[in-house]
């Protein structure tokens, strides 16, 4: 690898380690103040958490915003890790049927038309006989 490569590659590593600290270091200050705020509960499925078991509840951010943490915890609510996944996988269907509703101006996912011209070779064989 050529010197000038193994710097990028460094600056590279450098600067994807320092984001990702820093993420954690936010997560961290949020996530302490929600778990002095609320009881350690999931706000979906009411499983209750402690000892180990309390590194599975988790901090959601209503409006899914990572920097919007008011001091107040309006913005959390703690889920476990299961509804915190379940939360975010029914936001990702949601965005996916956004603009499929029946009846709109949906373009096709695709341009194939697999018996486009069925009609036409129906008939040539039927000619043929």
């Amino acid at each position: 690898m050529s010197s000038k490569k193994a710097h990028h590659s460094a600056k590279h590593h450098q600067i994807v380690s320092d984001v990702l600290k820093e993420r954690e270091k936010r997560e961290k200050t949020y996530r302490e103040k929600a778990l002095k705020l609320f009881p350690w509960i999931c706000g979906k499925c009411a499983r209750e958490f402690s000892g180990k078991r309390l590194k599975e509840l988790t901090v959601h951010h209503k409006d899914h915003n990572h920097d919007n943490n008011p001091p107040d915890g309006s913005n959390w609510e703690l889920l476990c890790i299961y509804c915190h996944d379940n939360e975010h996988s029914r936001d990702q269907v949601a965005d996916w049927y956004e603009g499929s509703e029946a009846g709109g101006n949906n373009k096709p996912s695709t341009t194939f038309k697999a018996f486009e011209d069925l009609a036409n070779l129906l008939k040539s064989k039927e000619g043929g006989k």
